[in-house]
């Protein structure tokens, strides 16, 4: 397998193989998911173990990169500020909803809030569903059911007509499905930061897990860059793959030997 150091574009595949050695040296953008990619996906939100060496591998990343380096995930800023640490990257929360570039304190809100109609009959259709779970978050609500998956079809049934009624947009992901309101995801996200400064010129990569990782895929592909699916194969604008979170970390840290 070639690759072009260069601009850390892989040769052409069809299948997904893992992808060559990520190059700090080299003018590279990297992008990751949280859920599923730097941590195992757990049966509850706040049950999440987080490796004691992920905040420290993510800081010396982005010093190797000149803090080209970008947490992109559904949960909101200070959820993951919570679970890392108040590390000096730049993070997009609630699937590009909110955005915070590295060396800020002040997390920009990109969407309004959703109606509080929604997170009242989504709260009210959980507290009568054992085994739901309800994620409040700033710009929208999770429904998740991974302990109830008998419950899918109801789920996604109240999803849809919410969406519907009231202008929303419904994201699925593994065992959850989210109500937002409309005008962000993960590719805008991406590709406001690669209209920064910062980013700009350099060729993107993005790790992620999750069908909510799909809009970022096709973004990086759009700049020339790397999409590299996490877990089992699916069909995917991906074109590499890492079989877990534990060989996410290896390829992580493998760049800084």
């Amino acid at each position: 397998m070639t690759t072009d150091t260069n601009d850390c574009r892989p040769a052409g595949r069809n299948a997904l193989p893992a992808p060559p050695p990520l190059d700090c040296s080299a003018n590279c953008a990297l992008f990751l998911d949280f859920d599923g990619t730097l941590v195992d996906i757990a049966p509850q939100p706040d049950a999440i173990a987080v490796d004691p060496a992920l905040p420290g591998l993510l800081d010396a990343l982005s010093t190797r990169l000149d803090g080209r380096l970008a947490i992109v995930s559904g949960r909101a800023v200070a959820d993951l500020d919570r679970h890392l640490g108040k590390l000096d990257v730049a993070y997009a929360g609630s699937h590009g909803g909110e955005f915070r570039p590295s060396g800020s304190d002040a997390v920009e809100l990109l969407a309004p809030p959703l109606p509080r109609e929604a997170e009242d009959e989504v709260r009210d259709f959980v507290s009568h569903s054992e085994g739901l779970l309800a994620e409040a978050k700033p710009l929208g609500i999770a429904m998740h059911y991974r302990a109830a998956p008998a419950r899918e079809d109801a789920v996604l049934e109240l999803a849809s007509e919410l969406s519907a009624r009231l202008g929303l947009e419904m994201k699925r992901g593994k065992m959850v499905v989210e109500l937002l309101t409309p005008g962000s995801d993960k590719g805008s996200a991406v590709a406001r930061f690669m209209d920064m400064e910062q980013f700009r010129d350099a060729t993107p990569l993005f790790l992620g897990d999750d069908v909510t990782d799909e809009d970022a895929f096709e973004i990086v592909r759009e700049h020339g860059g790397t999409a590299i699916l996490v877990g089992e194969e699916r069909e995917s604008a991906a074109g590499w793959r890492l079989s877990g979170v534990g060989e996410v970390h290896r390829w992580l840290k493998a760049a800084l030997a």
